[in-house]
């Protein structure tokens, strides 16, 4: 069965508590959404390491929300973003120009089965080099022009509103990937246990089915 990550000198070397640094905390507002942005990328492809194809693939809520799609929808937009707006080299996804998306309904929450899973992660490390190229050459208040919309916005816009979509995003992984296979955590590094004990015990406590007082006995215990 194939297994999906990335490959190690494509991973970021920003760690989360790098943020509170001081050349991020008091630094530069493109070096920090910058840095960010980066972190959120990384934290959702995280969330495919170590699944087959079938899994990623898998639909997991009734809007058929899943692991897949999340990157081929951001893949999308970092080259539309980043670089179509501001007249930028973009790779070219040869999916965008197909005829369901003439129609309307563009494949990038999910991948045909035609495609390879490996190669649409790819597409979203390119996407994002692309991206970081733009990020890095302009300045914030560089104008482009809204892809979609069809309005002049800055870089400085774009860079939060990619931010934002990409931490949705990864928060939409957090849960998809916990209801797989119960993995769960916020990013590299910071992965949570799979304790079965306790989880169990913590639902039955947010349920209300233990009360307090069996709770702190519960904590105490594992101290």
């Amino acid at each position: 069965m194939a297994r999906f990550g990335i490959r190690e000198e494509e991973r970021v070397t920003l760690s989360h508590l790098d943020l509170y640094g001081p050349s991020l905390a008091t630094g530069s507002e493109k070096a920090l959404l910058h840095a960010r942005l980066k972190l959120s990328r990384d934290a959702l492809v995280w969330k495919l390491e170590g699944l087959g194809d079938a899994a990623v693939r898998k639909p997991m809520t009734e809007t058929a929300t899943n692991l897949i799609g999340l990157v081929k929808h951001l893949t999308r937009l970092e080259a539309q973003y980043f670089c179509h707006a501001f007249d930028r080299p973009r790779p070219t996804l040869a999916w965008e120009s197909d005829e369901d998306a003439k129609l309307g309904h563009p494949s990038d929450m999910y991948a045909r089965p035609e495609e390879r899973v490996e190669d649409l992660i790819s597409d979203y490390h390119a996407a994002c080099a692309a991206a970081d190229r733009t990020i890095e050459d302009l300045d914030l208040d560089t104008t482009g022009r809204h892809p979609f919309a069809g309005v002049t916005v800055s870089l400085r816009w774009m860079l939060l509103n990619v931010l934002l979509d990409t931490a949705r995003h990864a928060g939409h992984a957090d849960i998809i990937r916990e209801q797989i296979d119960g993995s769960a955590g916020g990013g590299r590094g910071r992965e949570l246990p799979k304790d079965g004990e306790f989880w169990s015990t913590y639902r039955a406590r947010v349920s209300g089915e233990i009360d307090t007082e069996a709770w702190m006995a519960f904590i105490r215990a594992r101290s």
